[in-house]
């Protein structure tokens, strides 16, 4: 049987080359090199790595934005941002604001501490603590939060201040005579931001899109049955390794929170019992851990108690026995 050998077809690389399926696996190599070229130590956490594409000048700047942002969509929603007019910063706005805002002070010091420490011991740690335009307002809400965005930008709510405070149902100025487990919840959010957590989840979902278009391409000559099934297949993959991002994330930094808690001698051992008050909060209505972008408040606890010897030495050897 004679064939024509013009219509014989390369094998090897030339096909693997060649069509969609090329510039499907030529983009995805290109995403990986990108990936690890951009792979950057994270400040504060030695030992770790993660994509970051953002300058800390960009971070600050989309902060800032993001905070002015999110502070007149609450004041639109009827919620007062405490001392946002000097000349109503009177009465509990003022306890509450200076409460929040010496805090902040006192963790801030703690952090240009802990900076210097990694330097001396040997890491490389630009500095962070120093660039940020740290800012710290308490906002008016029910609702149980707090943040701390890129650049510094920190925000106490109200609401919070019951589950960090006596816990007796009612958000009054004496949630906030004792301080420690507030401090604990500063400390962390405080700690996603000195992390450059938020730049971090940034630089990934760019990343991701990029692969997903790639991905799109790749299958543009298959059904549309098969499209579908091999797209939601990249999207849950896609997913579930985000979702592990991030609470890898929050284990950062309450770890950071810690190491800085100690440093501006604020109790640690009311960590584990903030996180068992979270437990109680939430019980029922959250996902199973794997399925989250937080840690299930019990590892989270169970963490703080596993640092807790290393915490309170450190915390004893700066601050004096805990009582």
């Amino acid at each position: 049987m004679n064939r024509d050998p013009g219509r014989i077809r390369a094998n090897g690389l030339g096909d693997l080359f060649s069509g969609r399926f090329g510039i499907l696996l030529i983009a995805l190599v290109g995403i990986f090199i990108y990936w690890q070229a951009n792979q950057k130590e994270v400040p504060f956490a030695p030992g770790k790595k993660q994509l970051n594409t953002m300058s800390i000048e960009q971070e600050v700047k989309l902060g800032a934005e993001s905070y002015l942002q999110i502070l007149q969509g609450e004041h639109q929603q009827g919620n007062t941002v405490l001392c946002a007019d000097e000349a109503s910063c009177t009465g509990s706005a003022r306890d509450l604001t200076e409460t929040v805002r010496e805090i902040g002070a006192r963790l801030e010091k703690a952090a240009l501490e802990l900076e210097e420490e990694y330097r001396t011991a040997g890491y490389d740690m630009p500095g962070v603590v120093e660039k940020f335009d740290w800012t710290y307002y308490v906002v008016d809400s029910a609702t149980p939060n707090a943040f701390c965005l890129p650049g510094g930008y920190v925000a106490v709510y109200t609401g919070i201040l019951d589950i960090t405070g006596n816990y007796d149902g009612n958000v009054s100025l004496d949630d906030i005579s004792d301080v420690d487990k507030l401090a604990v919840v500063m400390g962390h959010e405080i700690g996603h931001a000195l992390a450059h957590h938020g730049a971090a989840r940034m630089s990934t979902q760019q990343v991701l899109q990029v692969g997903q278009m790639a991905v799109a391409v790749g299958l543009g000559d298959m059904g549309v049955a098969q499209q579908q099934m091999v797209m939601q297949a990249f999207g849950v993959a896609a997913q579930g390794g985000f979702l592990a991002f991030s609470r890898d994330h929050e284990t950062q930094a309450d770890k950071i929170g810690l190491d800085l808690l100690v440093r501006a001698c604020y109790d640690p051992r009311e960590a584990p019992e903030l996180w068992e008050r979270m437990g109680e909060i939430g019980k029922g209505e959250r996902p199973p851990e794997w399925m989250s972008t937080h840690p299930a408040s019990e590892t989270r606890a169970e963490n703080f108690r596993k640092w807790m010897p290393d915490a309170i030495a450190e915390y004893e050897s700066r601050c004096g026995p805990l009582r």
